[in-house]
């Protein structure tokens, strides 16, 4: 009899088990929110919350959710036909690095906030482009990324959107162009030599002007030089002929020149 009443209790407690099990698995809904992303909760289709990374537990009806990443990527801005300040054209791609900063905004903000972005980089590369020369725009690709972003995070930070840098990828000239400033700058690279040779052949004619007047104030010099020389020509194993008819040139010409004067004397008097 004791069995048969504990048994009966089961029974009573497993048929009023199932419909609560029933119960609890219709109100009871579970949402796992992966590393790296962000979960926006939704009741009959309004919007009710962030989740954030982990697993959530939520009671009631019509519960629905999307996750959205919110890691760093990279978006690429395809060629583009712009025109310089000098009228040139020119194709340039960007390439724009963001993270999504706000996940509600950027869903419920636009239709494409992708799109969005790929527009706002466009319509900045134009307007930084018309003002630039074109020699002057390779010469600062680096500060023209600087001004891209300087335009584009503030549109992008509308949607939700955290722009960390927008870099030129790629310049693309025509085939002509192309051809123009090869020659440009090989007239360039031609003239930069011409003119150091001429700063170099320059430099050697004052080097020589310079050792002129130092042999001319002070003829001793051309004997040491000339000492110098046959020494060299010895070391290497040379012979050397030199023809010198006046002999060296005297050590100080002021006596060298007196005693040419007292010989010159002495065999007038004998």
């Amino acid at each position: 009899m004791k069995y048969e009443f504990i048994f009966f209790i089961a029974v009573a407690i497993f048929i009023v088990a199932i419909p609560v099990t029933a119960m609890v698995s219709r109100f009871r809904r579970a949402f796992l929110v992966p590393e790296g992303y962000a979960g926006l909760l939704y009741r009959k289709g309004k919007f009710v919350q962030a989740l954030g990374v982990g697993r959530h537990i939520r009671w009631g009806r019509h519960l629905s959710w999307n996750a959205l990443d919110m890691r760093k990527t990279s978006l690429l801005v395809a060629g583009q036909e712009v025109l310089t300040a000098d009228n040139v054209g020119l194709k340039l791609s960007l390439l724009v690095t963001y993270q999504v900063s706000d996940a509600a905004k950027s869903m419920h903000e636009t239709q494409n906030w992708q799109g969005d972005l790929y527009n706002a980089a466009q319509l900045a590369l134009r307007a930084v482009v018309s003002g630039i020369a074109v020699e002057a725009l390779l010469g600062q690709r680096l500060d023209l990324g600087a001004q891209l972003l300087a335009r584009v995070q503030p549109e992008a930070a509308k949607i939700g959107i955290n722009v960390h840098a927008v870099e030129v990828k790629d310049v693309m000239f025509a085939a002509e162009l192309k051809r123009a400033f090869a020659e440009v700058l090989k007239a360039k690279q031609e003239g930069q030599a011409a003119l150091e040779r001429a700063r170099g052949e320059s430099a050697s004619l004052r080097n020589l002007a310079n050792a002129a007047r130092v042999l001319e104030g002070n003829p001793a010099l051309m004997n040491l030089r000339l000492m110098q020389s046959l020494t060299a020509a010895q070391n290497a194993g040379n012979t050397l002929v030199l023809g010198m008819p006046g002999g060296f040139v005297p050590l100080k010409a002021g006596k060298a020149a007196a005693a040419g004067e007292v010989k010159e004397n002495g065999g007038a008097e004998t």
